[in-house]
């Protein structure tokens, strides 16, 4: 009896398994035979592969496998084939969505354990940790764990909640969390999902799971460099405070601007005070006035970004509830939308 006929599954949520790929002919059969497509709590599983862009035959052999495939017409980045995953997931009304790497390093029988505290409303995210449990870490490059503690550290103090790993692939969404997503990442995706979705005041959690350190083919395409890895992420991390908290952003900067102009300014006026002359130290004068005016130009500029963050909250707003209450596309339409998803990437 196929699943879909069963009146009383048919009923229970939808869950969607996400594996964005590029060029993993040599392991995506195996993820995909190993998906469960039976899990308590849940009517159905359906698996994407979002082929961002292969030169090989990941695409053909993933829809030999049985997954439904979506083709990037080149690459465009880890975090751009994810943004298509979730667009595809909320087009389709599903109700819980996982992302797994395509490479094998997560183990596709532990997905009904990640989604198992979404399937029963516990929260609304859910990540895979490596590094939550010291038992559980796995053997990776010193560099690698010691990039990673400091990712987490900044991230939990962005989000104001402690975790451990917020650099893991493996996750579990609920669907609010699809529909308040809004991501902009090209790059990657994972840090920036805890910031958006901690701005939305979601219920959020992590895992801990063992996982493997190293691909058993191919090398990582957003590790391979760690330290573009580091500052594209920081990158992504900055853009966050800018666009969703400017007044942090540029109140600090202005306050740095006013204590050095008035340190500044201090030291010129006690010169003058007791030596009765400007030199040889006026040049602390000017840059005293320099610096005070860009503190007012810095408090200006964060106040134009405040009201612009204002109507980007009211936006993403809007475009929670079309995507909420819109009925789903057709056939015809999805296409459309789709390749205008791939135009606006490609321009970006």
């Amino acid at each position: 009896m196929r699943l879909e006929s069963n009146p009383m599954r048919s009923r229970l949520p939808r869950l969607l398994v996400m594996m964005p790929a590029l060029n993993e002919e040599a392991s995506i059969a195996a993820v995909i035979d190993r998906v469960p497509r039976t899990i308590e709590g849940v009517g159905s599983v359906e698996i994407l592969v979002v082929d961002d862009g292969s030169t090989d035959a990941t695409a053909a052999i993933a829809r030999e496998h049985g997954a439904s495939v979506i083709s990037h017409g080149r690459n465009l980045g880890v975090g751009v084939a994810l943004q298509t995953g979730l667009a595809e997931a909320i087009r389709r009304g599903v109700h819980i969505a996982v992302n797994i790497d395509s490479d094998g390093q997560f183990s596709p029988e532990d997905i009904p354990v990640l989604a198992a505290p979404v399937i029963a409303g516990r929260v609304d995210f859910v990540t895979a940790s490596r590094f939550k449990d010291p038992s559980l870490v796995p053997e990776m490059p010193k560099l690698k764990l010691w990039g990673n503690w400091g990712m987490s550290r900044i991230v939990s103090g962005l989000v104001g909640q402690r975790f451990a790993d917020v650099s893991c692939g493996f996750r579990a969404y609920g669907r609010e969390a699809l529909l308040h997503l809004v991501l902009l990442g090209q790059f990657t995706y994972t840090q920036e999902s805890f910031l958006v979705l901690s701005r939305s005041g979601l219920r959020m959690a992590e895992m801990p799971m063992k996982v493997r350190g190293v691909r058993e083919h191919g090398q990582s395409r957003i590790a391979s460099n760690l330290w573009r890895y580091a500052w594209r992420t920081l990158g992504i991390m900055f853009s966050f405070l800018r666009d969703y908290y400017p007044s942090v952003l540029f109140n600090n900067a202005a306050l740095g601007f006013l204590v050095g102009s008035l340190g500044l300014g201090a030291f010129f006026l006690w010169h003058r005070l007791t030596t009765g002359m400007f030199s040889p130290h006026i040049w602390a004068g000017f840059v005293s006035a320099f610096l005070f005016a860009m503190a007012a130009m810095v408090v200006t500029l964060g106040q134009v970004a405040e009201m612009v963050a204002r109507l980007r909250s009211v936006q993403e707003r809007q475009l929670y509830l079309v995507r909420r209450y819109l009925p789903r596309l057709g056939d015809d339409e999805l296409e459309t939308a789709r390749e205008e998803e791939v135009r606006d990437a490609h321009r970006r």
